[in-house]
C-alpha cells in the first residue's frame, strides 16, 4: 500500500513546473558561469542605480554641474569594479556557491568582499586620478551590490528548494554504516535538505540494521552490496561511516568508488561526536578533544526560557480573540468540553498535562482500538488522514494546527518550550528504541524542526532524527528560523492531519 508521501511525490513529478522543465535543459557545468555572469550584470545594475541617485536625484549632497561626469566616463571604472569584485568573491569564499550556507552568512560574505573591492578601486583612483570620480558613487554602488546580490542569493535558495522536489540539483548519496556515526549523518541530511544531498539508502553488516528501513532511508543490505547498489541506483557520492577497526574494508570501498567514478567521503569513527559536542583544547601544539554537554544548558537554557516567556506572552496576548472564537465554535458544534487534556512526556521523561482544543468527539480515546487497522503512521504514533472521530470544527483547526494554541499555557508554565520536539504519550515513549530517548533531553515544543519539514508526512524515525539534530545543534538562530518557518508551514497545511 502506497503512503501519502509517495502519492504526493508522484503527483509532483507529473505536474513538473516550468522552472523544473527549464532547469533540466541546462547542463550542470553551466550553472557556475551563469552565476558569475548574473553577478557581473547585477554589479553593473547596482552602479547604474548609484549613478542615478548621485547625479540625478542628488541624494544628500548636491552636485555642482561643473563636476558632474557623464555616465560614459565611468564605464572603465565599472569594468574594473566588476573585475575586482569577482576576484574578491573568489578569494572570500562567495565562489564556488556553497549549498547549505545560510542566507545571512552568504550576504555577509558578499558585503565584506564588496567593501574590500570598492576600497581597492577608490584607492586606485586616488593614486592615478585624484578627485576626478565621486567617492559617493562607489559607496552607493557597494550598498546596492550587496542588496542586489543578497536578493539574488535568496531567489537562488528558493529556486533550489523548489527544484529539489523534482530531484534537480541534488546528489544521490549512499551511506555505508548505520551505527551511531551513520545515524548522525542521517539526521543531518534529514534536517538540512538545503545541502542538496539525497540519501538513497544505507548498507550495514549488522543483519538487524541492513534489513530495517529508517524512515525514508532504505536498508539495502550488507556492505558487500556496495558496487551493485551504486550501479543500480546511480549513486554519485558515498559516505563511509564504519568503525576504525574495519580499515581494510574502508580501503576496499574507496578503491571501488574510484573505479566507478563515485565521490567517496570517510567520516572518522571519532566523529560520532558532532562539532557541537566537542571542545578542542591545545597543549603546546597538541590538539586535545573533550566532550561538552548538550547545548541547551546554563546560560543558553536561561536565554531560551526568557525567549519563551517574552514571545509566548506576546503570542498568547494577540491570540486571545482567536482563542475565544475557536472556543465558541467548539461549544456550538458538538457536545463535550472545549479543552482536551492529555498526559504527555516532557523533559527527562517527566509527565505533564498537555492542553489542546478538543477536535474530536468526546469519546475519541475509547474508539481508538476499533480504528487500529486504519493507522497511517509509523512507529508508536497513531494518525489517520481522514479520522472519522474528527468534528467539523476539529477538522479545520487540526488542519491549521489551531488546536495546539492552548499549549501556550504549557509554555508559560515551563512544561513546554515554543520550539522543541513534540511531546509523545507515555505508551508511545515506552516503545522508544534506546537511540530515540535523546529527544527527551530537552523540553518539548509547540512547534519544531519536524513541523517545518513535513509534519505528519514524515515517518516516526525521521521525526526522531530531526529532533535529535535539533538537540545537538541548538542555537537561538535555529529557534528563530523554525519559528519564522512555522507560519508558512501551517498555512500550507502540508502533512496536517
Amino acid at each position: 500500500m502506497k503512503t501519502a508521501t509517495q502519492e504526493n511525490l508522484k503527483t509532483q513529478k507529473h505536474r513538473e513546473s516550468w522552472l523544473a522543465a527549464l532547469a533540466r535543459r541546462v547542463p550542470e557545468r553551466l550553472w557556475r558561469p551563469l552565476l558569475i555572469a548574473s553577478d557581473g550584470l547585477l554589479i553593473f545594475l547596482a552602479f547604474l542605480t548609484a549613478y542615478a541617485l548621485r547625479y540625478q536625484a542628488q541624494l544628500f549632497i548636491a552636485v555642482d554641474p561643473a563636476f558632474q561626469l557623464p555616465l560614459t566616463s565611468y564605464l572603465p571604472q565599472v569594468a574594473l569594479l566588476v573585475l575586482f569584485l569577482l576576484i574578491a568573491y573568489r578569494f572570500s569564499g562567495v565562489y564556488p556557491y556553497q549549498p547549505g550556507r545560510s542566507w545571512i552568512e552568504e550576504t555577509w560574505r558578499i558585503a565584506t568582499a564588496t567593501t574590500a573591492g570598492v576600497i581597492i578601486l577608490i584607492a586606485v583612483n586616488l593614486l592615478f586620478r585624484p578627485m576626478l570620480y565621486s567617492r559617493l558613487v562607489f559607496l552607493y554602488t557597494a550598498i546596492f551590490v550587496t542588496l542586489y546580490l543578497g536578493l539574488s542569493r535568496l531567489i537562488i535558495m528558493m529556486a533550489r528548494a523548489h527544484l529539489r522536489q523534482y530531484d534537480i540539483g541534488v546528489r544521490r548519496v549512499l551511506l555505508i554504516g548505520a551505527g551511531d556515526v551513520g545515524r548522525m549523518v542521517m539526521r543531518t541530511l534529514a534536517a538540512r535538505p538545503d545541502y542538496g544531498w539525497k540519501l538513497i539508502g544505507f548498507l550495514d553488516d549488522n543483519p538487524a540494521k541492513s534489513s530495517t528501513d529508517v524512515g525514508r532511508f532504505k536498508a539495502l543490505g550488507p556492505v558487500d552490496n556496495a558496487p551493485e547498489v551504486m550501479a543500480a541506483h546511480n549513486i554519485q557520492s558515498v559516505i563511509i561511516c564504519l568503525p576504525w577497526q574495519t580499515h581494510r574494508t574502508i580501503q576496499r570501498l574507496l578503491r571501488e568508488c574510484e573505479q566507478m567514478k563515485v565521490d567517496a567521503y570517510v567520516v572518522p569513527d571519532l566523529f560520532q561526536l558532532t562539532k557541537n559536542q566537542m571542545k578542542v583544547h591545545e597543549l603546546n601544539g597538541i590538539p586535545l578533544i573533550s566532550t561538552r554537554d548538550i547545548s541547551i544548558q546554563g546560560w543558553n537554557l536561561i536565554f531560551k526560557r526568557a525567549f519563551d516567556l517574552v514571545v509566548g506572552s506576546l503570542m498568547a496576548l494577540f491570540a486571545l480573540p482567536l482563542l475565544a472564537v475557536i472556543a465558541i465554535a467548539i461549544r456550538l458544534d458538538t457536545p463535550g468540553p472545549i479543552l482536551f487534556k492529555q498526559v504527555r512526556v516532557g523533559k527527562n521523561g517527566k509527565e505533564f498535562v498537555c492542553y489542546k482544543f478538543r477536535s474530536m468527539v468526546d469519546n475519541a480515546d475509547e474508539m481508538r482500538s476499533q480504528l487500529a487497522d486504519l493507522n497511517e503512521s509509523t512507529g508508536p504514533l497513531f494518525k489517520i488522514r481522514n479520522d472519522p472521530r474528527l468534528t467539523r470544527v476539529g477538522r479545520f483547526i487540526r488542519r491549521y494546527s489551531l488546536d495546539e494554541l492552548p499549549q501556550l499555557y504549557n509554555v508559560l508554565r515551563g512544561e513546554m518550550s515554543l520550539i522543541g520536539p513534540r511531546p509523545n504519550l507515555p505508551e508511545e515513549v515506552a516503545q522508544y528504541q534506546e537511540w530515540m530517548k535523546k529527544r527527551l533531553s530537552v523540553s518539548p515544543g509547540l512547534t519544531g524542526l519536524w513541523q517545518v519539514s513535513g509534519r505528519s508526512d514524515l515517518t516516526f524515525d525521521e521525526m526522531v532524527l530531526l529532533d535529535i539534530y535539533y538537540v545537538e545543534n541548538w542555537s537561538i538562530g535555529l529557534d528563530i528560523s523554525i519559528l519564522l518557518r512555522s507560519a508558512p508551514a501551517v498555512l500550507r497545511a502540508t502533512g496536517a492531519y
